[in-house]
C-alpha cells in the first residue's frame, strides 16, 4: 500500500546495478514513441497538465510530475460503484486509463488481499483497501512539509505503486531514495515498473515499524501510525526531519531530530488521512460482529442526544479529535430517505448507535464499559465552548520511545 510493512527484509542488489536517474524528461522523451506503441497513448499532454494542476510554475517539483509516466506504475485498479469494486484494466481501455491515471485522485489498488492486478472478471473484493496509489497532489504535500532538496537521503515508508519513490527518484536522485513497504509483491513490481522507466531506488521488503539498516536525512511516511516507531527516530539523522500522520486521525506531524533520540515540531495546518501500517498481507478482522449487535440491539442506555446525527468520516477534525481522546472507534454511517444512522464501536465491547429521522432530535443507544456517543458530545461541547479544536498548530514533542505529546494552550494530550 502507500503503507505497511513486514519482516522479511530483501533488497534489489543482484538485479540490475543501481544508476543514478538524469532529472528532466530527455530520457523519457527520448522514447517517447515506444511508450505511445507500446500503451496506445500519448502520455506525456497528461502528465503536464496533471503537473500544472498539483505544481505552481515556478514548484522544482514541475518537471518530475510531468516526466513520470504515472499510468505505467499503476496499469489495474479498483473503481467503486453500486454494487462494490470492479477491476478496471488500462491498457485495455487507454482512454479511461489516462484520465484515472493523470487525474489528482487516488487509486485503490489492492482491497483485502486481493491485488487489481490478478483480478478475474465478476471479483467483488471485500475490506479495506490495502494498498494505492495515492493522489499526486497529496504526496507533494507530504514532501513539501519534508523541506526536500537534492543531496538528501530520504526514506519513503509505504511504496505501493511506487509513483512517490518515482517523484522523489527524478527530484533528489535514486540513488538517495529508499522506499519501503510490508507486501512482497509490491516491492517486486514496483521495482520492475519503475526499473522500466529507467528509476532505480532502493525498494525493500521490511517491517519499517521495526529496526532499519540505515539512517536517513528525511522520513515521509504515506501511511500513518501510533505511536511513531522508535525504529524511525533512531533511524533519523542529526538535523533530520519527519512527516507522518496519526492513525484514524487527519493529523499530519512535522518534527525534527533532537540529540536525545526524539523529535520536535508541531500539527501542521493542513490535513490527510492513510492507511494504517500493518505487519501482513491484510488488516486483522475488525470488529464486524459487535457493528451487527449494535445496528439492531436495543442498548443498555436509551437517551435522547443532544447533537443531529454526524457522519464522523467525512468530519475530519472531529473525528481526529476523538480519536486522540478515545483511540480505536470503528464507524460507520447509512442513510435511509431521510433517516440518518451512525454506528460506533470498540475493541472493548463498546458500542452506540444514533439515529434521527429529519430534523426529530436524534435517539441514541449505547452499551458496553464506555458511552461512545458521550465521548464524542464532549468533543462537540469543546468545540462549539472554544469556537475551534487544538489540534492543527500544536505543538509536538515525540519521545525516544515513539510517544506523541500534543500541547496548544491548556489542551494537551499524549498519543501512546
Amino acid at each position: 500500500m502507500e503503507g505497511g510493512t513486514h519482516p522479511d527484509p530483501r533488497s534489489r542488489s543482484g538485479v540490475r546495478p543501481r544508476m543514478q536517474s538524469v532529472p528532466g524528461r530527455e530520457r523519457l522523451c527520448a522514447c517517447r514513441a515506444d511508450r505511445r506503441r507500446i500503451t496506445g497513448m500519448d502520455w506525456i499532454p497528461f502528465a503536464e497538465r496533471l503537473a500544472a494542476k498539483v505544481t505552481h510554475p515556478r514548484s522544482r517539483w514541475r518537471d518530475s510530475v510531468a516526466s513520470t509516466p504515472r499510468h505505467l506504475l499503476v496499469p489495474r485498479w479498483w473503481a467503486p460503484g453500486p454494487g462494490g469494486r470492479t477491476a478496471q484494466d488500462g491498457p485495455a481501455d487507454p482512454r479511461t486509463w489516462a484520465r484515472a491515471a493523470y487525474a489528482d485522485r487516488t487509486l485503490v489498488t489492492r482491497v483485502g488481499d486481493l491485488h487489481a492486478d490478478h483480478a478475474k472478471p465478476g471479483d467483488r473484493p471485500q475490506g479495506y483497501p490495502t494498498s494505492s496509489a495515492t493522489l499526486p497532489g497529496l504526496v507533494l504535500q507530504m514532501f513539501g512539509h519534508a523541506r526536500l532538496h537534492p543531496g538528501l537521503h530520504v526514506l519513503d515508508v509505504g511504496t505501493g505503486s511506487g509513483y512517490g519513490a518515482a517523484l522523489l527518484s527524478r527530484f533528489v536522485g535514486d540513488a538517495r531514495v529508499t522506499s519501503v513497504d510490508v507486501d512482497p509483491y509490491l516491492t517486486s513490481v514496483a521495482t520492475e515498473r519503475l526499473e522500466e522507466i529507467g528509476l532505480y531506488p532502493e525498494i525493500v521488503t521490511v517491517d519499517a515499524t521495526g529496526p532499519l539498516s540505515s539512517a536517513y536525512d528525511r522520513i515521509v511516511a504515506t501511511v500513518s501510525v501510533r505511536p511513531v516507531p522508535p525504529s524511525w527516530l533512531a533511524a533519523l539523522k542529526p538535523e533530520g526531519r519527519l512527516v507522518t500522520t496519526i492513525t484514524g486521525t487527519s493529523l499530519v506531524i512535522v518534527a525534527d531530530a533532537t540529540p536525545d533520540g526524539g523529535a520536535v515540531g508541531g500539527v501542521a495546518r493542513d490535513w490527510a488521512m492513510f492507511m494504517a501500517t500493518r505487519s501482513g498481507v491484510d488488516y486483522p478482522s475488525g470488529l464486524d460482529e459487535l457493528m451487527n449487535i449494535a445496528r439492531t440491539a436495543e442498548g443498555d442506555q436509551v437517551t435522547t442526544g443532544r447533537y443531529p446525527v454526524l457522519e464522523l468520516l467525512e468530519a475530519w477534525d472531529v473525528r481526529s479529535m476523538l480519536e486522540i481522546n478515545t483511540p480505536g472507534i470503528e464507524h460507520e454511517y447509512v442513510e435511509d430517505g431521510d433517516t440518518r444512522t451512525a454506528l460506533m464501536a470498540h475493541s472493548d465491547g463498546s458500542w452506540a448507535r444514533t439515529e434521527q429521522t429529519g430534523q426529530n432530535p436524534p435517539t441514541v443507544h449505547q452499551s458496553g464499559p464506555r458511552r461512545l456517543w458521550d465521548e464524542l458530545d464532549r468533543v462537540r461541547d469543546y468545540w462549539l465552548q472554544h469556537g475551534s479544536l487544538p489540534l492543527y498548530g500544536a505543538r509536538v514533542r515525540i519521545t525516544p520511545d515513539g510517544a506523541i505529546r500534543l500541547k496548544r494552550g491548556r489542551w494537551e494530550a499524549t498519543v501512546s
